[in-house]
């Protein structure tokens, strides 16, 4: 038998600080918090623990059945879908606002759940408004606690009464596939608005994950999802649309702009999204960059081909990788979310990505290619000297980086060393990821493109490149 987390949904109508509570029960900022109502839209699912015992809670959007926000149908969907497997809820409540009727319709749902329920009566400051809470027990849960997410009043009172309504963790059957890889591969759904991100995700999930809708910029948090596809984990990330830096006209694009940083940084592969009908633009060549500079594998996905007609596969490749020579090394998919064409052909790809940058090859191996390149073309002469390459080696992985000791690193053409970098590619393929190299000599020299300067005190140069 197998062990599974208790879940707990935080729950409650818009703008009491559901956000800000999950994110202190969490210890991090997970989700964006933000004074204007219906910030929060999808499902956020994050790990906390109190005292050994460890929880998984669910950040909902709020419960709000008349009220004319962007999305609420949907939003009260995913709510009501947190609420349906989780094990438990915290109802949260604004204290000095009192009870009101969203309230009662919120804790009428939730008693007709028969799940146990916990208040907490959000907002109370100071020890003196604790006495607010009384009115809400009204409620007619039994549970009902004061707290501030924004203080931290309270806080380990709350956990222990979750401690103890849940004492021990759930047992579940084990999955019937022994996994041979138990660290899951991070996958970050990346592109600009309205591209088919949150479609994909839930296309690949098999479920209703993420909010989809025709609307750019429905996704403002980073989504965690666990899957297991042929006996590997993933960890899928959906991130908001990255736009124009001159289009963040609200504090919440940038919130969501810095996410989706914070997301690419911490993945293994990126699945870069593209609208095959309008190709890549300023924003996918910016992301395609930030995703290189970051040191991430990187998977072109060109999304809604079924609506192509006209262009050749071959063509719209060649274009892309015309603007952005670093996306001429990445795998392409052409497939279409929306009905799921091609979409399972992206887990083969994905394992050998994260196979190729976490490969390491050996000094030997290395050093024969160094010779074998020498040998059909040697480097060309400069003011009367030539290039020596003594050896390469590999010093990390995950991404792949690699030492070349010359005689002087201004010697290295880029001619040649684009020359090399292909050879390179040819033999040993690292197949989406980028590559950095770096030139150390007997001379220093500040840069390769830079004019040469010598200086006696030092006996080693540094040149770190990313190919």
């Amino acid at each position: 038998m197998g062990l599974s987390l208790p879940k707990i949904a935080i729950v409650g109508r818009p703008n009491v600080g559901k956000s800000a509570l999950f994110n202190r029960l969490c210890g991090k900022r997970i989700s964006i918090v933000d004074e204007q109502e219906g910030i929060t839209r999808d499902r956020l699912y994050a790990e906390a623990e109190c005292f050994g015992q460890k929880f998984c809670l669910i950040d909902t959007g709020g419960i709000d059945k008349s009220a004319n926000l962007p999305f609420n149908q949907l939003v009260l969907r995913q709510s009501e879908l947190a609420i349906e497997e989780a094990d438990g809820a915290i109802l949260v409540v604004d204290g000095p606002a009192g009870p009101t009727q969203l309230d009662m319709d919120v804790a009428r749902f939730l008693l007709r759940q028969k799940k146990p329920v916990i208040v907490a009566v959000n907002k109370i400051d100071r020890l003196s408004d604790e006495v607010l809470i009384h009115q809400f027990h009204s409620l007619s849960f039994p549970r009902v606690l004061a707290v501030s997410a924004v203080q931290g009043f309270r806080i380990a009172e709350l956990l222990e009464e979750l401690a103890i309504l849940f004492p021990q963790p759930i047992v579940v059957e084990p999955l019937p596939v022994s996994l041979p890889d138990k660290t899951p591969i991070r996958v970050t759904i990346a592109g600009r608005t309205n591209v088919g991100k949150s479609t994909l995700l839930n296309q690949l999930l098999g479920l209703e994950r993420a909010i989809v809708s025709p609307i750019a910029g429905t996704t403002r948090d980073a989504i965690d999802h666990p899957l297991t596809v042929d006996g590997q984990e993933y960890l899928l990330i959906d991130t908001a649309g990255i736009r124009r830096k001159s289009a963040e006209h609200e504090t919440v694009d940038k919130f969501a702009a810095v996410r989706t940083k914070e997301a690419i940084e911490r993945s293994d592969v990126v699945l870069l999204i593209l609208d095959a009908n309008q190709g890549l633009t300023t924003q996918e060549k910016r992301i395609a960059s930030e995703i290189e500079s970051l040191g991430k594998s990187c998977l072109l996905i060109f999304n809604k081909w079924d609506l192509v007609h006209g262009f050749r596969m071959e063509h719209v490749l060649r274009a892309v990788r015309e603007e952005v020579p670093f996306l001429a090394h990445c795998p392409t998919l052409f497939l279409s979310a929306l009905n799921g064409r091609n979409t399972q052909k992206i887990f083969p790809l994905l394992r050998e990505v994260y196979a190729d940058r976490s490969q390491r090859i050996t000094t030997g191996a290395l050093n024969k290619f160094i010779e074998r390149c020498i040998q059909k073309y040697h480097p060309p002469m400069l003011t009367g000297k030539r290039l020596r390459i003594y050896y390469m080696t590999q010093v990390e992985t995950a991404p792949p980086k690699f030492v070349f000791f010359v005689n002087r690193p201004n010697l290295m053409t880029p001619h040649y060393n684009k020359y090399l970098i292909n050879q390179f590619r040819d033999t040993f393929r690292f197949s989406g990821c980028p590559l950095f190299f770096e030139l150390r000599g007997k001379k220093t020299e500040q840069t390769l493109e830079s004019t040469p300067t010598e200086n006696p005190s030092n006996t080693c140069a540094e040149v770190v490149h990313c190919y």
